[in-house]
């Protein structure tokens, strides 16, 4: 699932609605009484770009040079294809086809098609999700931090001297950092933070994309092979398959946005139909992701060649200008600190919600102690400062950008992208079984399921392969 803060925030923008207010009449509100929608096509492209592109891209890269120059940009654009399609099933259940109600979060379109106990499968998955990707995050924005503290020590040492940095200290603060933040109530009603999101996030895309366009034209030559790294001289013919498995989960990874399409799609106004808006911006969202996507990972390839790093701003990445690379970093850093809170927020408040619901006598979960002017939770401090020791730990154990990354999008692109969608479609429009339409879809969902596992078992191996070497709380890199 990638950083879709802008998306996401819209959940609790609007303000519950009150029946007193209807008075104002079809102006200000729509036909199920909350307030007027005011999206379109632009608005909603904008959200679904601002969705998908975060720091998936920087592995993509990596991704191309397992795959090669034929296989690789052939794989990004079947993913954009499929995103595309069933980001168009997705769409057609915003609304329920016999009342017209609409389904206003991805959760309530599945309890609705699909019944309760699919509902209650979707929150399982989700709360995994979110939890792995609060990992991957505080894994990514340490790797950053420990890049711009590279940087700092080679310019004030010399290129020749090895800088050797624990990345245990930058997790650590990056941890104190959120547990701080995660004290704040209502964090994610923080308006300016999909505004903040979307900034740095397209920051180090760009850079990662200019830097990309100047080494090719620096070297004057396009590095790589038709068929990727080479067997026998960069990997084993065994690492070769675990690698290219591992790759398919990166491009996932980079591609997981349907979580919010829902959310996105409660954003736009009527007429026309919210999914024929919504097929559009997804059509126009997709085909100018999938070309920055293309364009990051191919001239990063270009670049590198089939030594392309797993994270192209850090490591044996770009590293000129310095100052610019430490502008990138710095950016991944900032867009990650809020971008954890968005995904661990709803975490928070299901686990609060169900400990109210099973001890509501209980003081220490249901009292709040009034400090000054701020009211104090004890259950929440525990319970969310708990929760980011857990992320930091875990993080502190398996530090891997790619291997992470890799098992993340394996983890989340088929359930929320593919089997979601599919069944949802299947059930909204009563498709026959074993109907022609009906096998084809289970044929689309059972092949991306095979892709999605192998994904995962190369991701794990690729973790497996990289601790015989590293020592958790003790190797500097």
């Amino acid at each position: 699932m990638e950083d879709n803060t802008a998306a996401r925030n819209h959940i609790h923008s609007n303000p519950a609605f009150d029946i007193s207010v209807m008075e104002g009449g079809s102006k200000f509100f729509d036909d199920d009484g909350r307030p007027k929608r005011t999206g379109n096509v632009m608005t909603a492209s904008a959200h679904i770009i601002t969705a998908v592109i975060g720091s998936g891209v920087l592995s993509l890269a990596w991704a191309i040079a397992q795959l090669g120059w034929v296989v690789g940009p052939v794989v990004m654009v079947m993913f954009s294809i499929v995103t595309y399609y069933t980001s168009c099933l997705l769409v057609a259940c915003y609304r329920d086809p016999v009342t017209g109600n609409r389904n206003s979060t991805y959760s309530a379109a599945v309890k609705n098609h699909l019944g309760g106990f699919m509902y209650k499968v979707l929150g399982i998955v989700q709360r995994i999700n979110l939890y792995g990707i609060t990992i991957g995050y505080t894994i990514t924005a340490c790797i950053s931090m420990v890049a711009i503290r590279k940087n700092a020590c080679v310019h004030k040492h010399g290129e020749g001297k090895r800088c050797l940095i624990n990345s245990n200290p930058y997790m650590i603060a990056f941890g104190v950092i959120e547990i701080i933040l995660s004290q704040i109530p209502n964090f994610d009603k923080m308006a300016w933070l999909s505004t903040v999101a979307a900034i740095m996030s397209f920051t180090y895309s760009g850079i990662g994309l200019a830097l990309g366009i100047a080494k090719v034209a620096e070297i004057k030559t396009i590095k790589g092979s038709l068929t990727g790294v080479t067997i026998g001289v960069q990997v084993t013919q065994t690492e070769k398959i675990w690698r290219i498995f591992q790759a398919l989960g990166d491009i996932a990874f980079a591609y997981s946005f349907a979580i919010v399409l829902i959310e996105i799609e409660d954003t736009v106004k009527s007429p026309p139909s919210e999914a024929k808006t919504m097929k559009t911006a997804s059509k126009i969202s997709l085909s100018v992701t999938s070309i920055f996507y293309i364009l990051c990972g191919c001239l990063g390839y270009a670049a590198f060649g089939d030594l392309a790093p797993g994270n192209l701003l850090t490591g044996t990445g770009f590293s000129n200008p310095s100052w610019l690379i430490d502008i990138a970093n710095a950016a991944i850093v900032i867009h990650l600190i809020g971008a954890y809170q968005v995904f661990s927020q709803p975490f928070y408040a299901f686990v609060e919600k169900k400990a109210a619901q099973l001890y509501p006598d209980n003081h220490f979960i249901t009292k709040d102690i009034e400090i000054m002017s701020y009211k104090l939770n004890l259950f929440k401090v525990v319970w969310r400062t708990l929760y980011v020791i857990s992320t930091t730990l875990l993080s502190m154990i398996f530090p891997f950008f790619n291997g992470v990354v890799g098992f993340l999008g394996a983890l989340g692109y088929w359930p929320m992208t593919i089997y979601f969608p599919v069944a949802m479609y299947i059930a909204q429009k009563q498709i026959p079984k074993w109907s022609t339409r009906w096998v084809c879809l289970q044929v689309l969902c059972l092949s991306v399921l095979v892709i999605a596992l192998l994904a995962a078992v190369g991701s794990i191996v690729g973790v497996v392969e990289s601790l015989k070497d590293y020592k958790p709380f003790m190797t500097s890199t």
